[in-house]
Parts: C-alpha cells; sequence; structure tokens
C-alpha cells in the first residue's frame, strides 16, 4: 500500500522556487509564498525564491543557475504554464530537460481535477530532470499550488514516501535513501 513509513527517516531537500509572471511582487506572490511556506512547514530547506518575469532567457537563466547549483536539489516554479501569449514557461525549460516526467502532468491533473473540474486543462503543467536537478512546474494560481503541493509534491518529495520517493534519486542522498 503506497503512503509515508513513519519508521523511516526523513532527508529535507533543498527546494528553490521561482514564480514566473510580469506583475506579481514579493509581497503579492501568493502562489510563491504558499510553496516555500508549505516546504518549510513539511521539513525542507528553501535554497532561494526568486520572481522573473515571463521571459524565455530570464526564466532559463534562473533554472539553470540553480540546476548547477549543488545547494539545489528541487527547483518548482509557478507560473506562465496557461495558453495566454505571455505564458512562456514550458516553452522555455522544456528545452533545457534531459528526461522529462511524464507522470506528473497526468497525476497533477487528476489531482486537480478533483478540485477545480475540466478547467485544469487549461495547465501545462510538467515535470523533469535537468541534469541531476529535478523541476516541477505549476500553474499560477494559489489553488493549483496548493493541490500540487498538498495532493502530490509533498508526497513525491517525502524520502518515507513508499514504495520510492524522488528524494532517492538525488546524488547526495542516493545512498542513503531507499
Amino acid at each position: 500500500m503506497p503512503g509515508i513509513d513513519e519508521t523511516l527517516d526523513f532527508h529535507p531537500l533543498r527546494i528553490a522556487v521561482l514564480t514566473v509572471s510580469d506583475t506579481r511582487t514579493e509581497e503579492t506572490d501568493s502562489s510563491g509564498r504558499l510553496l516555500a511556506e508549505r516546504l518549510i512547514a513539511a521539513g525542507h530547506r528553501l535554497a532561494d525564491r526568486r520572481i522573473v518575469k515571463d521571459d524565455v532567457e530570464a526564466i532559463r537563466a534562473c533554472v539553470l543557475q540553480w540546476a548547477k547549483d549543488e545547494a539545489v536539489d528541487v527547483i518548482l516554479s509557478t507560473g506562465g504554464t496557461g495558453f495566454m501569449p505571455r505564458d512562456v514557461t514550458p516553452e522555455a525549460v522544456r528545452p533545457l530537460l534531459k528526461r522529462e516526467m511524464d507522470g506528473f502532468s497526468v497525476v497533477f491533473h487528476q489531482a486537480s481535477l478533483g478540485t477545480v473540474g475540466v478547467s485544469t486543462l487549461q495547465s501545462r503543467a510538467f515535470a523533469g530532470q535537468i541534469d541531476d536537478s529535478f523541476i516541477f512546474c505549476l500553474p499560477g494560481s494559489t489553488g493549483a499550488c496548493r493541490d500540487g503541493w498538498d495532493l502530490v509534491l509533498s508526497l513525491e518529495l517525502d524520502s518515507r514516501y513508499r514504495p520510492c520517493s524522488i528524494a532517492g534519486l538525488i546524488p547526495r542522498l542516493r545512498d542513503v535513501c531507499p
């Protein structure tokens, strides 16, 4: 039966949060704030948090910097995954991926279907791996980030989740986390 095995050790991940938006500021970034608060409450470490404009080069520069940073295990982005002309997160990030995690989009949409119905179809949420770093790209709404964290990522990023979690694929945890 899948779930958290409380007999196992929890290994905190170092997670960076990127908000992609032309309009949000540190004060108005409710989605980035929600992700940062949730990951800290879960016991992980906030490695960095930034806001960049909906601009392919700005998004790529930030994501590549974190992907090469050994102090960042996982990148969470919020915003820019819709169908408006300025929504360019997939166009910015997908070319950087070594591997795409197809199942994340499926599981995210299943979870989101339960809270927003077929409106979930308006999101192009996706995930993948850049070198050894994982990136999860969520929609910009606070509700979608809540769904993404509470229903998917909180489990996937928890080293105690069985039968397996992504923590065991993080290079510094490969020998200590099954």
